[in-house]
């Protein structure tokens, strides 16, 4: 399994969010695997208003179309441009260079440790 980076909070649809302001949100290695590789990325507008648990946008793979949620509420101020150019570096580095947006948060939904995270999705 992915090791899981312990600094970051996680939402039960495999969502990473980071502490920053504005806080960094991604999809996990664990998602990233599953999926395979990633072709397609469809991601909200800088600027646009996201509500947590809600669908932000869509990831799609060689695999599957699956759905992004959004961890927070709050206003999307970034959008990862290189990972919508070459999705690819969602798979290769999905808690670095693969990040998708920036939100300024005004509030969180229901997020996990990583160990909370990693007892959900074992086995």
């Amino acid at each position: 399994m992915t090791e899981l980076p312990t600094h970051l909070h996680y939402t039960v649809e495999h969502e990473w969010l980071d502490d920053g302001a504005p806080a960094t949100v991604g999809i996990t290695g664990i998602a990233a695997d599953a999926l395979g590789d990633i072709v397609y990325l469809e991601l909200p507008a800088v600027g646009e208003e996201v509500i947590a648990g809600a669908v932000v946008g869509e990831i799609e793979s060689t695999k599957s179309v699956s759905e992004l949620y959004s961890p927070v509420s709050g206003t999307v101020v970034e959008i990862n441009q290189a990972a919508v150019e070459d999705p690819s570096v969602v798979n290769s580095d999905p808690y670095g260079q693969g990040w998708l947006l920036k939100v300024d948060v005004a509030s969180t939904g229901p997020l996990l440790t990583a160990a909370e995270y990693t007892a959900q999705n074992a086995g």
